[in-house]
């Protein structure tokens, strides 16, 4: 059976006037001092070369087409200027770390990111700003190696809060870092086997790759994947190529993706329009929101378990902007099959397309899901093909998707076993954080950091479980079964107190509203095993994913929230706004009444989400208004 991917009507409504649908994002940048040159071929086959120059009136090197009218001046968003002007992410970022204000300035601030890092303040603090920054690593598949994990605890307690936080994209985030301490905690991470390179900015972030340890032919096979795209998209200025397959793929201009003799082969000086995000799992296993991606990546193997090669599929997101209707979070969509030589190559060839045709003049439409939408799925395929130098194959089908999260005790098919443990918003503090460094350091054991926010004890002996089951358990790390269904798939952002987009709360906020709902489904009668899948982000971004929640709440004001309804329990169906401006102490109000009539009314394993779509919205908003109370 073929799986089904739905998005809400009007997810692809025109986003641009008619002349810009065709437009394609042209960069009139660098007048660059370096030796770089761009010579590569655009989707019509032309060869452009623009060799840069010391003269007095040099020939800008184009980053991407060339516009139908060459003398009109093309918008540039700020944050386009200062990378331009940066020295490949350098420039003035060495000379603001030196400084002896513990903040950086604006342009610092936005090549910060490139390097792992935002720089943020506590906003609950009156009468100045006392500035710290925070860190995110980059771990591939969430793989965290035992000394790694060590580090990290060590270096929460010293140079941040005393916290670790778990990511919605398997990585660790360490906030409250003093600028004088950044090198220190940066060059810590380096030495131990982890990094902070590109896990934010305008490039490719933290690849996803479901966390399970499993020794399977096609789950060893997404995670050297990601591993693989992983490295090919790394920032390369500064640092050391990688050799090899990477480096060979990465070089290759045969099609024109590249600019030539750039320390930057694939992103020049201007990296990419926005952030971008890959995801690569197996069939069945949506545990990384596959569709929520730019790229998802899906392993497709023959009778015998042999991976053959990979479903692709592009124009997945989540941010958007609150009363801004042509901004919108979007599912990706299928773009074809490639077998598995080939896969960085197109992976390629799709961020090339990117890079040469997404927005560069106004950042709220500059991912490129806009993209996508705005071309429509046939000609963004036209132009990758051109890239790619090859033809897509026709999408291979695949089984219905699965949400896994992998929590409690599992065999990993060589002997040894792993145990997923539940982290509330994947927040690592207190005596649970001192309780896993414990065991992590007694059995020399590595970890995983799941998309879901929670963490994956790896290889661990038949002889352990039942140690270390028990001492995980005095900390509060309990086995699934005695974890509220409720908490084991909800997720939250940081949002209050450090998060400068925050609207209102999100982390903080999670745990009552959690236990309202419990509350409301004992009231209404649903059974404790039932369960919904509630997210909750402090601004409309969409770091939790809210937008594929069942139940999604999205900050809209001081202790509002937007509420989104209609996602499924796997993942594969986007969410609509319901009802705006919510107040959080107006939460049963809306609540109370849906959950009784979804006990009452629902067809045989319906889900909660799949119910609000059926009944539509205009109906459940009579529920609510005619709900005189549900049975005690």
């Amino acid at each position: 059976m073929s799986s089904s991917f739905r998005s809400p009507a009007g997810a692809a409504a025109t986003l641009f006037s008619s002349d810009q649908k065709i437009r394609l994002g042209r960069l009139d940048v660098l007048r660059s001092s370096h030796s770089a040159f761009l010579g590569r071929r655009n989707p019509r086959g032309v060869v452009s070369v623009h060799p840069s120059s010391s003269s007095s009136s040099p020939s800008p090197i184009q980053a991407v087409s060339s516009p139908s009218k060459p003398e009109a001046a093309t918008k540039r968003s700020k944050v386009e200027i200062i990378k331009e002007k940066s020295n490949f992410i350098r420039y003035p970022l060495n000379e603001e770390l030196l400084t002896e204000a513990p903040n950086v300035n604006e342009s610092a601030v936005q090549l910060i990111k490139f390097h792992g890092s935002y720089q943020q303040y506590n906003r609950e603090e009156r009468g100045g700003r006392s500035y710290s920054f925070m860190l995110r690593t980059k771990n591939p598949s969430g793989k965290v190696p035992n000394q790694l994990y060590l580090t990290m605890d060590d270096l929460a307690d010293e140079f941040g809060i005393g916290t670790l936080r778990l990511t919605t994209r398997q990585t660790f985030q360490l906030h409250g870092v003093l600028k004088q301490n950044l090198k220190t905690v940066m060059s810590s991470i380096i030495k131990n086997m982890g990094s902070t390179l590109g896990a934010c900015g305008d490039l490719n972030r933290n690849v996803l790759a479901p966390a399970a340890p499993y020794v399977m032919k096609d789950y060893l096979f997404a995670q050297e994947t990601a591993d693989n795209i992983a490295a090919l998209l790394s920032p390369q200025s500064g640092f050391t190529t990688i050799c090899g397959l990477m480096g060979s793929t990465r070089n290759d201009n045969s099609h024109g993706t590249n600019f030539v003799d750039s320390p930057e082969p694939i992103y020049g000086t201007q990296f990419l329009p926005r952030k971008f995000k890959v995801a690569v799992t197996v069939p069945t296993d949506n545990s990384v929101d596959l569709l929520t991606n730019d790229i998802g990546v899906v392993v497709v193997s023959d009778e015998n378990g042999e991976p053959q090669g990979f479903n692709l599929y592009v124009g997945g997101g989540m941010g958007r902007t609150h009363r801004m209707e042509s901004t919108f979070a979007r599912l990706a969509e299928p773009l074809g099959y490639v077998p598995k030589e080939d896969i960085l190559y197109a992976v390629k060839a799709i961020v090339v397309t990117q890079r040469e045709h997404g927005r560069r003049d106004d950042r709220k439409y500059s991912r490129m899901k806009y993209l996508v939408s705005s071309w429509g799925i046939e000609k963004f395929k036209d132009v990758v093909e051109q890239y790619y130098g090859k033809k897509f194959e026709p999408s291979r089908e695949l089984p219905e998707w699965e949400f896994k999260s992998y929590l409690g005790w599992h065999e990993q098919g060589d002997g040894a076993w792993f145990c997923g443990l539940h982290v509330d918003s994947g927040r690592v503090g207190g005596i649970m954080k001192k309780t896993l460094r414990e065991v992590i350091e007694k059995y020399k054991i590595d970890v995983r950091i799941t998309p879901n926010q929670n963490i994956v004890l790896c290889d661990i002996k038949t002889e352990w479980k039942r140690p270390i089951t028990t001492v995980l358990a005095q900390a509060g790390l309990l086995q699934p079964e005695f974890v509220d269904p409720l908490n084991q798939t909800a997720m939250a952002c940081p949002a209050f107190p450090l998060c400068p987009l925050a609207i209102t709360e999100a982390e903080r906020g999670i745990p009552s509203i959690l236990k309202r709902v419990r509350a409301m489904f004992e009231k209404v009668g649903l059974e404790y095993d039932e369960s919904v899948v509630i997210r909750v982000t402090g601004c409309p971004n969409g770091c939790a994913r809210p937008y594929m929640a069942e139940l999604g709440l999205v900050g809209d004001g001081p202790n509002s929230y937007q509420v989104w309804l209609g996602g499924t329990p796997n993942q594969t169906q986007i969410a609509r706004s319901f009802m705006d401006k919510v107040k959080v102490h107006d939460l049963e109000k809306v609540f109370e009444p849906l959950f009784y009539h979804w006990k009452v009314d629902r067809q045989t394993k319906e889900s909660f989400g799949e119910f609000t779509t059926r009944m539509g919205f205009e109906k459940l908003k009579e529920l609510i208004d005619t709900y005189k109370g549900g049975p005690q």
